[in-house]
């Protein structure tokens, strides 16, 4: 079997981990000059932060946007304090995966590194017989990409995220707005390049597959709406040419997540290398 993907439910998968993951641990150099002009808003985020670290898991709403798709939904639960993980279900046809899943809705995992996706059983290939696929996050993002995003132990969660706020160099309060029918405060922020720190090898790098599907980007602008427990409602980021707005519907009591097993999952991220690195060199 001749392995078919489309940057639609890469992209859209991805997203779903990126947008989560703005902001390195360089960009704390940056806080210091925010919190000396915006006391008030960098002390709301510190305590939005220090919230969703502590909750550890949640029920996520997420709606990511690109050319190559316009809005496709994702709903399930992420996890994060040892490494993000979540356990999601989007809608097959939106991302032209008819070819390898004929429900309506495909269920996504990513845990320790690696995606992997509810398929239906192949004829022949790394697929052939098997109920999961596997992509390896070094595939999408490139090895240096991978490395920066597994490298801390909370890298793809909403705390991280939160962190992001604080270390832009501008943070607006844009007042007070109702979302899903909750009273927050709306904050909006943009990382630089600078800001991303070891991030930046997977969000501006053009030459892997994440970069190629977004045109690469050299900035992050974040919104987030933070209710009344200091907990956020909804997350937006927009980047290159996608965005990802997180609606966040519970916090905590969620179930672990885990790999598919074993014998039950097909590997593809060296083909999916492969046909990367042909495309490049054509």
């Amino acid at each position: 079997m001749r392995l078919r993907y489309t940057a639609a439910w890469v992209g859209v998968t991805t997203a779903a981990l990126m947008a989560t993951s703005a902001c390195g641990a360089d960009g704390a150099r940056t806080a210091a000059k925010a919190a000396d002009s915006a006391d008030m808003i960098m002390a709301a985020l510190t305590r939005a932060t220090d919230r969703t670290e502590n909750v550890g898991s949640a029920q996520v709403k997420t709606v990511t946007e690109m050319p190559a798709t316009g809005p496709v939904a994702m709903d399930g639960t992420y996890s994060w304090g040892h490494g993000l993980a979540f356990d999601a279900m989007m809608d097959t046809k939106a991302v032209h995966m008819e070819q390898l899943h004929a429900a309506p809705t495909t269920r996504t995992v990513f845990v320790d590194g690696a995606y992997y996706y509810d398929i239906d059983p192949q004829r022949s290939g790394p697929l052939k017989g098997k109920e999961w696929m596997k992509i390896q996050a070094s595939a999408i993002f490139g090895d240096k990409g991978a490395q920066a995003i597994q490298g801390s132990s909370d890298a793809g969660s909403p705390a991280a995220a939160m962190r992001g706020l604080k270390y832009a160099k501008n943070v607006d309060d844009l007042g007070s707005e109702t979302v899903d029918g909750q009273s927050t405060t709306h904050y909006r922020a943009v990382i630089d390049k600078e800001g991303m720190g070891k991030y930046k090898d997977a969000y501006a790098d053009q030459s892997n597959l994440f970069g190629s599907m977004t045109g690469g980007s050299d900035s992050i602008t974040m919104d987030v709406w933070v209710g009344a427990k200091d907990l956020p409602v909804r997350l937006k980021e927009r980047f290159g040419s996608m965005t990802v707005t997180m609606d966040f519907e519970k916090f905590g009591a969620t179930a672990a997540i885990k790999a598919p097993p074993a014998s039950q999952t097909g590997d593809v991220t060296e083909e999916i290398k492969k046909r990367r690195a042909a495309q490049q060199s054509g």
